[in-house]
């Protein structure tokens, strides 16, 4: 019987007001171009599960060829989906996929989003690894 899934792994990503966006623990993702047709965002789908599928199946077996087949495939799907290359939006704004949101033109949008609804993880900070190393009285 498969494990449940935690219930913050069930709440969507947020997406950004303009729905250029969803961010993913602080990143931003590029989604999918909205005026694909529907038939067609379904292929590329399908298509980049099947890609994610071979990839994994191709690490399992250490197979680097097509490993890479399998990487290019999913790179073609993404194109496709609009989710890599050119962005699909017109107004000439940049693209910032991968950027952290709190970076971006979106920060304040972001920093207004409640820690629970931010996809259900919220931002880990960093502890200070030297001031927990050092010895008790130590003054820098």
């Amino acid at each position: 019987m498969p494990t449940p899934l935690p219930a913050e792994a069930a709440r969507p990503a947020p997406v950004t007001p303009d729905g250029r966006y969803l961010v993913v623990r602080g990143r931003l993702w590029r989604r999918a171009d909205p005026a694909l047709p529907e038939a067609e965002r379904e292929r590329l789908v399908h298509a980049l599960m099947t890609a994610r599928r071979g990839v994994a199946a191709a690490k399992r077996t250490r197979d680097p060829e097509a490993e890479a087949a399998a990487r290019a495939a999913v790179d073609l799907a993404k194109h496709g989906l609009g989710e890599r290359g050119p962005v699909w939006w017109t107004d000439g704004a940049p693209d910032l996929n991968r950027h952290m949101a709190r970076t971006t033109p979106y920060a304040e949008w972001y920093a207004a989003v409640a820690p629970s609804d931010r996809d259900g993880t919220a931002e880990r900070t960093r502890p200070d690894r030297a001031a927990a190393t050092r010895p008790r009285g130590f003054r820098a």
